[in-house]
């Protein structure tokens, strides 16, 4: 079976320059995403799309592929995963006749998820035929019965969750007492390429989820959260020398 691990990189970022190269614990953002593929038992390719040479480059050292550039017009903020996965897929069939049986849509910005991790979603979307896509999720810590939109130019909130589908007064109840919710951590999708070719998706709809925690869910996309990646980098490097020398 063919596994395709999957990294969609551009080289702009609005927030953060370069974001997806730029360096945390002294190796490139991208570098962990690449190892963490390489690492799993089933994924027998690792490919980076990528409309930059500078980040090309960067997955070609850190043992990925990169054997073709991303179009421009589909690498732009408001570009979407779809069009990056097709172009990719497109690309390989048309170049080199290569099809994969899955994909694993791998996002370069969580640096902490563990082989480990990929192979298990992998496993859940090879158990079950029916589904479409395992996508990835984590406990919702900003409860969605507690957000409001503004109306009237700022002079009045509203629910975001419409009254009438939540419990009274659910804005001052204490977490526990909510209903158990769940948000897409931006990790990975393990999907089945006739997702793209039929269903015009990447998740499709029958979709199912793999909880992660806090620490593999950790998703950066700003200034702060590289600075809170490298505080746990380096507690991890601590813990890890600390270990080493206790043996």
């Amino acid at each position: 079976m063919e596994i395709l691990g999957l990294i969609i990189a551009r080289g702009g970022s609005q927030r953060v320059p370069h974001k997806n190269i730029k360096p945390l614990g002294g190796r490139p953002l991208l570098a962990y995403t690449v190892e963490a593929a390489r690492g799993s038992r089933y994924i027998t390719r690792v490919i980076v799309s990528t409309d930059s040479e500078a980040t090309a480059q960067v997955a070609i050292q850190e043992g990925a592929e990169a054997p073709f550039r991303r179009p421009a017009e589909i690498s732009q903020s408001h570009s979407t995963e779809l069009e990056a996965v097709e172009h990719t897929l497109s690309w390989l069939r048309e170049h080199e006749r290569y099809e994969p049986d899955l994909v694993a849509l791998l996002r370069p910005t969580t640096p902490f998820r563990k082989s480990e991790t990929i192979d298990a979603a992998i496993e859940l979307l090879l158990k079950d035929p029916s589904a479409h896509c395992v996508r990835t999720v984590k406990l919702c810590s900003e409860h969605p019965h507690k957000m409001w939109v503004m109306e009237r130019e700022g002079q009045r909130i509203r629910s975001f969750v419409p009254l009438e589908h939540k419990l009274p007064e659910a804005h001052t109840l204490a977490y526990h007492l909510l209903p158990i919710v769940y948000v897409q951590n931006a990790s990975m999708d393990i999907l089945r390429p006739s997702n793209i070719w039929q269903l015009r998706s990447t998740t499709g709809t029958e979709v199912i989820p793999l909880v992660m925690d806090e620490m593999e869910s950790v998703d950066i996309n700003s200034a702060v959260d590289f600075l809170l990646a490298e505080i746990i980098m380096g507690q991890r490097t601590h813990s890890d020398q600390k270990s080493q020398f206790q043996k």
